[in-house]
């Protein structure tokens, strides 16, 4: 019985079956334990387990893989987001990262403080859509991940209108590079120093650039009442907008928003796991967004629990050992244009 209102039972199937094609693993209980543990938030051990695999074989087949298999969930990814913004010549971007803590000891390449993901992200039609993606390594500075990701979405043909940042992203060299685009990035009050109403000039004083390294950029400054103590808490921006300032604030809110909103829904499919391998973490992050990119294809028509829950009760089915007959080269425009057809 298809439930009134929802995607296709087909549709949702042709989900399954690409989500274990994606992975291109020489063992099916390999790819059964990541997937389901994406759909039911759990741990990656701890499906192992139901998959009668140990989790070190689990980490080991995705060691072997590296990170050419992660680079081809990516690509697919993408692929679902080129579908959607077909047409579509310029974008407003927003750029962000997350962290997850190492529990463990760190492997050399990672970062001290656990794994950072940095990713961009376009908002249209409703749906927040994923274009480019870079894990974070020791010595990566936030000019080079801020370049990576401009330069992965302008290979994929786009103009950027505008890009938005948040305030960790503060730094001169960012600044100098976005400066070729519109741009509006958060600006850490105790930076400025400027606890007042303000809206005007204003130029970098960082210690680690000469005075002609330094950049000029307009300054916004504005306030918000903190209702329990009933203080005023300032925030700041950086702009090169010719706009009034609160269409710029509002610009900012809108274009930035979203990308808050698809990190939450990432973390909805992101499995737990003990390992602290980059690797491996790197391929269960891109995997819960290779799920979110499907999930935003039915946005609107059925929220995000739904399409999980959906999926997972249909999961016996697809891990039929009778059905696992899935061609890895099936091209994946052919599997988009089912979940499009309305």
């Amino acid at each position: 019985m298809v439930t009134p209102g929802l995607p296709h039972q087909n549709n949702i199937q042709q989900i399954g079956y690409k989500l274990l094609s994606m992975l291109n693993f020489q063992g099916e209980k390999v790819a059964k334990t990541l997937i389901s543990a994406c759909l039911w938030n759990d741990s990656v051990e701890n499906k192992s387990r139901a998959y009668d695999v140990s989790p070190q074989t689990v980490r080991n087949y995705v060691e072997k893989q590296g990170m050419g298999v992660i680079e081809k969930l990516l690509e697919r990814a993408r692929k679902i987001s080129l579908e959607v913004l077909k047409g579509v010549n310029e974008i407003d971007l927003s750029i962000d990262w997350t962290t997850k803590t190492w529990y463990g000891k760190p492997v050399k390449g990672s970062s001290e403080k656990g794994n950072s993901w940095n990713y961009a992200t376009t908002k249209y039609k409703g749906k927040v859509l994923l274009l480019a993606f870079i894990p974070q390594v020791n010595g990566m500075t936030k000019e080079e991940i801020v370049k990576v990701l401009v330069e992965q979405v302008m290979a994929m043909g786009f103009k950027i209108r505008l890009i938005t940042l948040d305030a960790g992203f503060y730094t001169v060299d960012v600044l100098n590079f976005i400066s070729q685009f519109k741009y509006i990035v958060a600006v850490p009050v105790g930076d400025v120093k400027v606890y007042e109403e303000f809206d005007g000039d204003y130029t970098t004083n960082s210690k680690r650039h000469r005075r002609d390294e330094q950049v000029k950029f307009r300054l916004l400054v504005y306030s918000k009442e903190k209702v329990r103590r009933k203080s005023l808490v300032y925030f700041a921006g950086a702009t090169n907008l010719d706009l009034p300032k609160r269409e710029v604030l509002d610009l900012y809110n809108k274009v930035r928003g979203p990308i808050e909103t698809s990190y939450r829904n990432i973390k909805a499919f992101l499995p737990f796991t003990g390992s602290t391998k980059f690797v491996f973490r790197t391929l269960i992050f891109v995997l819960a967004i290779v799920l979110y990119s499907l999930y935003t294809i039915f946005k609107g028509e059925v929220g995000r629990e739904e399409f999980r829950l959906l999926l997972i009760l249909l999961f016996p089915d697809l891990f039929n050992p009778e059905n696992f007959t899935f061609n890895v080269i099936e091209t994946l425009i052919y599997t988009i244009d089912l979940f499009l057809r309305r």
